[in-house]
């Protein structure tokens, strides 16, 4: 199986202070952090609306320094990072977090969001948007959502399993999901095989069991083959369940495999709601309370 590589480093940081004329959600716009590029062949400019045209090359990148007094930042309290182009790309995108994460973008696409699900964010010095290909692309803003919702964790699935180059895998049974729902986290918990210095990625696949068809909560970061890449510090990695996803799991469980990942536990994690907090329903959930969909 093939796949595409790009190489990056990614992440930001903001003012603890706000300035009379921000607006709240200024504070976690960090569209003024990208300053610098990776090839120098490549530019970029900044428009006065604070969005920026990129013009790239392959393997190239846009860099935001997020730093601090020369320090990484503490990303800990947000929950995602999201890109905002002007048009719809016309190839295929990546963020890339340090060594930690890497999120993949289809071409055709007018957002790109990286979750930090289940990594460590404490250490973030920078974060790389890169291209596939050359191309023109303008980002209208580059915003850090914080973290709004607290999760349960339950262990569905415990072992070894070290899947070298898609050599083995191991189910999820439907009986130890049957309590998903649509907006809960399948969560993988894992270690990189770095035993070759020569080897510049990893890979997970999730599907439906005894099926060819991949989650749906993570389509935006699958490539063609429906894998998804991982960092190589990465730890863990987490879908955000669709109403499909759930049902399906529901009622065939999970498949699970990779290239050279070493998989120890997936979890099962839903929301933690609370009086004053009661949290989204899911389209599951109204419908069941008579709410009708047009």
């Amino acid at each position: 199986m093939g796949t595409r590589v790009f190489t990056c480093v990614a992440i930001i940081s903001l003012t603890a202070c706000t300035l009379p004329w921000m607006q709240e959600e200024d504070i976690y716009d960090i569209t003024s952090k990208f300053k610098a590029t990776w090839n120098v062949h490549e530019k970029f400019e900044r428009h006065g609306d604070g969005s920026i045209t990129f013009y790239s090359v392959k393997y190239g990148g846009l860099v935001g320094l997020v730093r601090e007094h020369n320090l990484p930042v503490d990303w800990s309290g947000y929950e995602s990072i999201t890109f905002e182009f002007e048009d719809t790309t016309q190839v295929e995108t990546q963020l890339l977090i340090g060594n930690v994460m890497r999120s993949w973008g289809k071409r055709g696409i007018n957002k790109l969001t990286c979750y930090f699900d289940g990594l460590d964010m404490r250490q973030v010095d920078q974060v790389v948007l890169q291209t596939a290909e050359p191309t023109i692309l303008t980002v209208k803003r580059v915003r850090l959502t914080p973290v709004t919702t607290s999760w349960n964790s339950r262990v569905v699935w415990k072992g070894n399993c070290n899947t070298e180059e898609w050599t083995s895998g191991f189910v999820v049974k439907p009986e130890k999901l049957r309590d998903a729902k649509e907006g809960d986290k399948i969560e993988f918990v894992f270690s990189t095989d770095t035993s070759d210095p020569k080897r510049s990625y990893w890979l997970l696949k999730s599907v439906y069991n005894s099926t060819e068809h991949t989650l749906e909560g993570n389509k935006n970061e699958q490539n063609e083959w429906g894998c998804t890449m991982v960092g190589q510090k990465a730890t863990s990695y987490r879908i955000r369940l669709t109403a499909r996803d759930a049902k399906e799991l529901r009622s065939r469980g999970i498949f699970v495999n990779g290239y050279f990942v070493n998989l120890t536990q997936v979890n099962l994690l839903t929301k933690i709601r609370s009086a004053d907090q009661p949290g989204e329903e899911s389209e599951e959930e109204k419908a069941s309370k008579g709410y009708r969909w047009e």
